[in-house]
């Protein structure tokens, strides 16, 4: 057992950028993270938060449309890190729903003491809670690829909190507007090394590591000593942006009494694509549990159809005969789904 993660990278800094100059889709395609400092510095919850939580707790308040926020708590002893009971057959903490202000003022009492609950209202939909708040707030995020690609902003609220690394099926701009936040982040090629853990249930509804960052056991994980050479640490305050592609790793810790961070999720494909995990639970349906011979020839088609170069199987077909190899549309894709679920049924 060792007592700390010792992470030395920081992810990439980039100093005096504008929203409004942000070419986010180019940041995305670099395949890496990278932090835009102080670019929301402006924001009216920025400078609220200079003054004091209550101030940026008073102004989402006065947007809030009354709706019960669904809340998460957990005792002390967990030290933050909402996680697996000890032998995962549930969770170390309780959901409910509240008021938001009651639960801010809860949070407020708790502030002082050091035996202090650890709670937040996460991935709250701001369109469903909070009525003219992107306007207000100034959180708009006008660039051309947000009008061929819908942004999905949700906001996160509470205390000193710490969410175990996980990965999100889409690119993510995490914008901290109050409070300290640290992104500890891995490339999607550490996932072996990271020690995923039950596909369901999970907390927060991602597939999370079983690695404790702070105490990693390396008897029980050897191999996260590899994801540690590669890892990376990004340190957030009130108006840096964190922007980074979908499937990195990260855990995230919210480090101060009270912290606000806006994700804005986006994926760049049109409407009808489907969902990955559909095609991840079908794999072990049909290929996990075959031959080794097989599953490799498997592997070689799926390069062929799916990983490799979409045209490459269709560009010596005319277009009548190309079929499912055709590019897809939505007519393409209801046809798609709706051989796979005759299959499925059979």
């Amino acid at each position: 057992m060792v007592e700390s993660l010792e992470i030395t990278r920081k992810t990439e800094v980039i100093e005096g950028a504008s929203l409004s100059d942000v070419d986010f889709q180019s940041l995305i395609k670099n395949a890496k993270p990278v932090i835009l400092k102080g670019i929301m510095e402006h924001t009216p919850i920025c400078q609220k938060a200079k003054s004091s939580a209550k101030d940026v707790m008073s102004f989402l308040l006065d947007h809030y449309n009354g709706r019960p926020v669904t809340r998460f708590v957990a005792e002390p002893e967990i030290g933050g890190r909402f996680f697996y009971n000890w032998d995962i057959s549930g969770f170390n903490y309780k959901s409910d729903t509240i008021d938001l202000g009651e639960a801010f003022s809860q949070m407020e009492q708790l502030q002082p003491t050091n035996e202090t609950k650890a709670q937040y209202i996460g991935s709250t939909s701001i369109d469903g809670f909070f009525s003219d708040l992107m306007t207000e707030a100034e959180l708009i995020i006008s660039e051309k690829l947000f009008e061929q690609f819908k942004l999905h902003v949700s906001i996160w609220m509470g205390n000193e909190t710490t969410a175990a690394a996980h990965y999100d099926f889409s690119n993510n701009i995490a914008a901290c507007l109050a409070g300290r936040r640290r992104f500890t982040l891995f490339p999607p090629d550490q996932t072996a090394n990271l020690y995923p853990g039950p596909l369901e249930p999970t907390p927060g509804g991602q597939v999370v590591s079983m690695v404790n960052f702070q105490e990693p056991d390396f008897e029980a994980h050897p191999n996260f000593e590899k994801a540690v050479q590669v890892g990376e640490i990004a340190e957030l305050g009130a108006g840096d942006v964190l922007v980074y592609p979908a499937m990195w790793w990260h855990q995230v810790e919210a480090l101060d009494p009270f912290n606000v961070l806006v994700n804005y999720w986006w994926n760049e494909v049109a409407s009808f694509i489907d969902d990955p995990v559909n095609m991840l639970y079908q794999g072990m349906l049909s290929l996990r549990d075959r031959p080794d011979y097989e599953k490799e020839a498997w592997r070689e088609l799926l390069d062929y159809y799916v990983f490799g170069d979409a045209n490459l199987p269709r560009q010596h077909l005319p277009k009548h005969a190309q079929g499912p190899l055709a590019p897809l549309d939505d007519l393409n894709a209801r046809r798609l789904r709706a051989r796979l679920l005759q299959r499925l049924n059979r």
